[in-house]
């Protein structure tokens, strides 16, 4: 039925154990092996059903466990929450920064520094020169260091 072959043998033992607990209820309308059968097919079920309820759960254990060495220290310590939110308020910052640029400029700003991408790839991206996108990646980054000063993340923050 799937199982290994200690779940197996585990589950053979509960099904005689069981057995020989509802004996009283044996009514002998079927054999004996039919009802060990069905009292089989309930422990199966049974079993599976907590397997299935098992994966579902989160392995909070083990997720809380790998936060933590061997000494008890932190593996990597939580984000304070003051940075937290600072780290979100550049983000809305540095996103209406984006937005506010140029459409080229913004897809070279972004090729270039999310994508990763190199000059000549950019360049067939959006279809410019080498020369042209070192130029507008110039421009986009310029744009964006003095919006985000504007609004007090500059180098003094």
């Amino acid at each position: 039925m799937g199982f290994s072959a200690t779940e197996a043998d585990d589950l053979s033992q509960e099904v005689f154990v069981t057995f020989l607990e509802t004996l009283d209820r044996f009514e002998g309308r079927s054999s004996v092996s039919t009802w060990l059968f069905g009292i089989l097919h309930h422990k199966v079920q049974e079993r599976r059903r907590v397997v299935v309820r098992d994966q579902r759960a989160d392995p909070i254990d083990e997720i809380f466990e790998a936060s933590f060495d061997a000494h008890g220290s932190w593996t990597k310590p939580p984000i304070a929450a003051d940075r937290l939110a600072a780290s979100r308020q550049v983000s809305a910052a540095l996103a209406e920064c984006l937005d506010g640029l140029p459409d080229q400029q913004r897809a070279v700003f972004h090729f270039r520094e999310v994508e990763g991408l190199s000059t000549a790839e950019v360049g067939e991206l959006v279809g410019c020169t080498t020369n042209h996108v070192g130029v507008l990646f110039h421009r986009a980054r310029t744009r964006l260091r003095g919006c985000l000063e504007g609004k007090g993340w500059g180098a003094s923050r």
